[in-house]
């Protein structure tokens, strides 16, 4: 049998857009299929640098989501930890880029996530909506397709050399590839969100901050997607579940009246009545990863493969990065110059790291909140973490995070953490008094290591690669072509 396609996508937000795009803009045939007619509506509306000043611009459509008119953002200002002043956390973390891409969006994701499917379909990407997949096509040796359903409601055939699962934290194929998902107790929350008609604005210039705010009973986002619409959600725990349940909206306004910071910024303010943001939403806010992010003819990205804690806003970066990962091997295995078991394993040992990286920096985030009295924050403590989900992490990291092989095993992991959260408090503590020309966040290492990778990306897209060879993520690992979009032997 010939496929008819070299890669099938099942998807089309950011992860599933990203890929497409990146594998059809190598010449390869490339299926797009997506259950729902975009424009729709999702949570995740705060993006990094990495994002739209690296993954945009590989793909082509930076311009495009600069002119969408869509709110800039510096960085991110935060009431947590010993300080109950608010302290900036500032983008302008390296030299090497300009102040234009020291910078990121907050976004309508259904403006967005149908800018990338619509760009997909511009570079070749054969896009069809309303075509929810039903199940794989495999054999003993490896996934060769999918079965899917058109919008007449016909049961459709599709085979293709890969497949991707970009389908989302719902996602009924991930469960095909690696086995059960494996869920973080400690980032075990529920989040209940929605949305006003404007609401006050942070000081300039960083009035388009995302604001972050801890009380008692979690911690508040504050999102300014428009000067008649702001995002605002609760992160909390799972013990809250049968407030919630009886009554979202109330619940949800009486987390936004627990935390003076954020009530004062829509006090007087409407709730939103416009169409999709009317709405009160609750969302398990789990976190989780998988033991294998790919087997022979497929691979997951974006929510379909991991989703971590989301105060850092590193939802879309996740799911966008781990997709160009796959492309990139799916790119060097067509073009015959690395074989497809060398290119996933790239891949896999890259998506781990950049987990493991924004896991390890909300581990040290967490436990710099001071707020002893709560429940909540008495429990998010690195010395509260289960020894199993430790020791899973051990497993997923494998020493890359800390680029230190011996840290692998729970009482070095706790230990590791302490030293992480102790040193992120110290550094934001002299926040206050640094200069302009200093950051004292760039000294932390969990901070320098989180953003490390996105730096290289925007590196990658405006230079051609990072300022500064990177190396191998492993012993005999793999090089990136100029391009951003394959892998090569180094």
């Amino acid at each position: 049998m010939t496929p008819e396609y070299d890669l099938i996508v099942v998807g089309g937000g950011p992860a599933g857009s990203t890929a497409a795009t990146a594998v059809a803009m190598r010449g390869h045939r490339v299926l797009l299929l997506e259950r729902e007619t975009f424009p729709r509506y999702q949570i995740g509306e705060s993006l990094l640098p990495a994002t739209v000043h690296g993954l945009c611009r590989i793909l082509g459509v930076a311009d495009e989501v600069a002119r969408a008119g869509f709110t800039l953002k510096r960085g991110g200002t935060m009431r947590w930890g010993r300080d109950p002043r608010p302290w900036q956390f500032s983008f302008s973390m390296t030299p090497r880029l300009s102040e234009p891409t020291a910078t990121a969006f907050q976004v309508e994701r259904s403006r967005f996530d149908e800018i990338l499917l619509r760009n997909a379909g511009r570079v070749g990407v054969e896009v069809r909506e309303g075509s929810p997949v039903r199940r794989l096509v495999a054999d003993a040796e490896r996934v060769r397709g999918v079965e899917y359903t058109d919008p007449g409601g016909n049961r459709r055939t599709a085979h293709a050399r890969f497949v991707f699962d970009a389908s989302g934290n719902t996602s009924r194929l991930q469960g095909q590839v690696g086995g059960a998902r494996v869920y973080s107790e400690f980032f075990r929350n529920l989040a209940v969100f929605g949305y006003y008609a404007g609401g006050r604005r942070l000081p300039a210039p960083n009035s388009g901050n995302i604001f972050c705010a801890a009380f008692d009973a979690g911690w508040l986002w504050y999102i300014p997607l428009r000067d008649d619409l702001t995002s605002v959600g609760a992160v909390i725990a799972p013990e809250h579940v049968p407030a919630v349940q009886r009554d979202p909206r109330a619940a949800w306004q009486d987390m936004i009246r627990a935390c003076p910071e954020v009530d004062r910024l829509v006090a007087d303010v409407p709730v939103a009545t416009e169409p999709p943001y009317d709405r009160v939403r609750v969302r398990k806010d789990y976190s989780y990863w998988k033991k294998t992010f790919w087997a022979p003819g497929i691979a997951l990205v974006g929510d379909s493969a991991c989703f971590v804690d989301p105060v850092l806003s590193s939802g879309v970066h996740l799911a966008t990065y781990g997709a160009l990962l796959a492309a990139r091997a799916v790119n060097a295995d067509l073009d015959g110059s690395v074989p497809e078991a060398r290119g996933f394993a790239e891949f896999e040992a890259r998506y781990r790291r950049e987990y493991g990286v924004f896991y390890e920096f909300l581990m040290a985030f967490y436990d710099m909140e001071r707020n002893e009295h709560s429940y909540f924050w008495s429990a998010k403590k690195v010395t509260h973490v289960d020894t199993g989900e430790a020791a899973a992490f051990a497993e997923l990291a494998g020493g890359l995070v800390s680029g230190d092989a011996a840290v692998v095993g729970t009482r070095q992991l706790g230990a590791h953490w302490r030293a992480a959260a102790a040193e992120l408090d110290s550094a934001v503590g002299r926040l206050a008094t640094a200069d302009d020309r200093i950051n004292p966040l760039l000294a932390a290492r969990v901070v320098g290591e989180t953003f490390r990778t996105g730096n290289e990306l925007q590196e990658q897209a405006l230079y051609g690669g990072p300022l500064d060879a990177p190396g191998p993520t492993a012993p005999g690992g793999l090089a990136v072509t100029t391009d951003g979009l394959a892998w090569t032997v180094p």
